[in-house]
């Protein structure tokens, strides 16, 4: 349907001009419509970057299990993703393993050993191969490996006022890509220069301190981050207290989920 408006002028300066009426052109007709029975409908609608932390947000409760601690299963359509388990409860097979570092309570041989099958791809820094042989991949920082629909980057994590996870010690974090999500776990580290170019849609941060980041540097690190979700972790054993999320959740400028350990 095309609309066409026509103004009548007056021709002798007396005449007033008349108001401009609407015609509706359908089929070949065409007929007067008063401007008024023109009515415009506005529904509202989430605003697109709302609508993406929604979907965001129900990826993590749906498909992202805090085990305690540094470590978390993330279960994708296609694969089970499992990042520094440790202590676990439930051995629900892995496709992947990521360790970020080789102390005890990210790089547990026995909790590794309750997951793999002969499949299961393990993936850390060269001091993390342990007893895993051939099916260990190294990793380093800036390395990308691909296993099946996967995707696994490297990226730094170390202390900057501390010294418990040195620079030289070439430790990572990861970004992991599962089903099209780019989750970023921090592994140990502090807020480091090289988080404003990460721009991961979930940030698994560290909130505990003592020997990573305070509550209030994670709250500045996801705003580097660019973060568009982000999950409190490395808190409530060994380290830091639960009520660090909830702290954590308050202060960060970026929509946070608290998840409770599960099995």
């Amino acid at each position: 349907m095309s609309l066409l408006c026509r103004f009548v002028h007056p021709s002798d300066g007396r005449r007033q001009l008349k108001q401009p009426r609407v015609y509706a052109r359908s089929r070949g007709r065409i007929s007067p419509v008063e401007r008024r029975e023109l009515p415009s409908i506005t529904r509202a609608k989430p605003e697109p970057n709302e609508e993406e932390t929604m979907d965001l947000e129900a990826f993590v409760k749906n498909k992202i299990k805090w085990l305690g601690h540094a470590s978390f299963r993330i279960e994708g359509d296609k694969a089970v993703v499992y990042i520094d388990p440790w202590k676990l409860k439930k051995a629900v097979p892995a496709d992947v393993v990521l360790i970020t570092h080789s102390h005890y309570d990210h790089l547990s041989e026995p909790d590794v050993a309750k997951i793999r099958k002969p499949s299961t791809v393990i993936i850390g820094p060269a001091d993390c191969k342990a007893g895993f042989g051939n099916v260990f991949k190294e990793i380093t920082v800036g390395k990308t490996l691909t296993v099946g629909d996967i995707t696994v980057e490297a990226v730094p994590a170390y202390n900057t006022d501390k010294d418990f996870h040195p620079q030289r010690n070439k430790w990572v974090g990861y970004i992991v890509t599962v089903d099209g999500v780019r989750i970023y776990h921090a592994g140990d580290t502090d807020v480091i220069p090289e988080m404003t170019g990460f721009k991961p849609d979930v940030a698994l941060i560290p909130v505990g301190g003592t020997y990573t980041m305070t509550v209030v540097q994670a709250a500045d690190a996801v705003s580097k981050l660019s973060a568009k979700v982000a999950v409190p972790m490395h808190c409530g054993d060994i380290v830091g207290s639960f009520d660090d999320r909830h702290t954590f959740s308050r202060q960060a400028k970026v929509p946070v989920v608290v998840l409770d350990p599960t099995e």
